[in-house]
């Protein structure tokens, strides 16, 4: 019998453990990725960038929501000083890289994006492609959860050794 490679409790356990170097970590974590998303995708206003559709008002708690999210997952990467021997684990890396790059999709302008605009047009970037960011985003939480929950789960899952 397998368990499950996810479990709320032994996540929130894993939380509970968490010294300040990963509470560290994460914070920078999210940090960087509220600048690195925002900052090109105009969110977070500066004189580099510009966008052509303002910003929605469901941008600001999506970046948040991502940010958030990304530290933590780049937070269980990192090695535990009372656990050297930890196993790695691979469960839930992808799930993040795609959950990040698509939250750049979902909170960037829709007429923007060159791929957008050679495949519908500027009218179709609005009147397609808009209204599918919030969708959008609402995936890249989820994928960035999942992988948030599969990572804190493994990181107090008991090894199995195999026995001869």
């Amino acid at each position: 019998m397998s368990s499950s490679p996810r479990s709320w409790s032994r996540a929130g356990a894993a939380l509970r453990g968490w010294r300040t170097r990963q509470w560290t970590v994460a914070g920078v974590g999210a940090l960087a990725t509220a600048i690195l998303v925002g900052v090109p995708t105009d969110v977070v206003p500066t004189p580099l960038f510009g966008r052509s559709v303002p910003v929605q008002w469901w941008n600001y708690p999506a970046l948040a929501v991502t940010a958030v999210l990304a530290g933590i997952v780049l937070s269980t990467y990192v090695r535990r000083p009372s656990a050297p021997s930890e196993p790695e684990t691979r469960d839930g890396g992808r799930l993040g890289a795609v959950g990040g790059a698509l939250s750049f999709f979902a909170v960037g302008c829709p007429v923007c994006n060159k791929l957008v605009l050679v495949f519908l047009g500027t009218s179709g970037a609005l009147s397609y492609w808009a209204p599918l960011q919030p969708l959008l985003a609402v995936v890249s939480a989820g994928l960035l959860a999942e992988a948030a929950l599969r990572r804190l789960s493994s990181q107090t899952a008991c090894p199995v050794t195999a026995s001869a």
